[in-house]
């Protein structure tokens, strides 16, 4: 059976900002599926995604409603980082040229046995360590 898709930070970005309304339908799908247990995010995603809605959107979130959705995406597993999931990510970053924080998302996708990552920021169709890379807003 095949393992969970991991969702990548824009994608929950995507679900709450209200900017661009097509992407945000994709996104609020993907997070509504993911709550139900079809996908896993990293603790690095949900960071990413509360500095982001606290720090780069404009009007930037409140604390509160950072905290209120962060309690909604509680259902979601999610994979702690530890030091393999960071070698791993040094990894990547050798054998992909990746980032080194792209690389954790990769290391904590290929923790969690996932055969995709769901992102607008790694590259379509790319693999990393078997995990294929979609973009649910060209497709997939």
């Amino acid at each position: 059976m095949p393992g969970p898709d991991f969702l990548d930070t824009s994608i929950l970005v995507y679900a709450y900002d209200v900017t661009e309304a097509a992407k945000q339908r994709v996104a609020q799908d993907l997070v509504r599926r993911a709550v139900a247990g079809e996908f896993v995010i990293s603790t690095q995603v949900l960071g990413e995604f509360a500095a982001t809605l606290l720090h780069k959107l404009v009007p930037p979130a409140s604390a509160e409603d950072v905290a209120a959705l962060l309690d909604a995406l509680g259902p979601i597993r999610v994979i702690a980082p530890d030091g393999d999931i960071v070698r791993r990510a040094v990894e990547a970053h050798a054998k992909y040229a990746l980032h080194f924080y792209d690389g954790m998302i990769v290391a904590a996708a290929e923790r969690a046995g996932c055969e995709r990552v769901w992102s607008e920021d790694l590259n379509p169709g790319q693999k990393y360590f078997g995990v294929v890379v979609a973009n649910p807003f060209q497709g997939g």
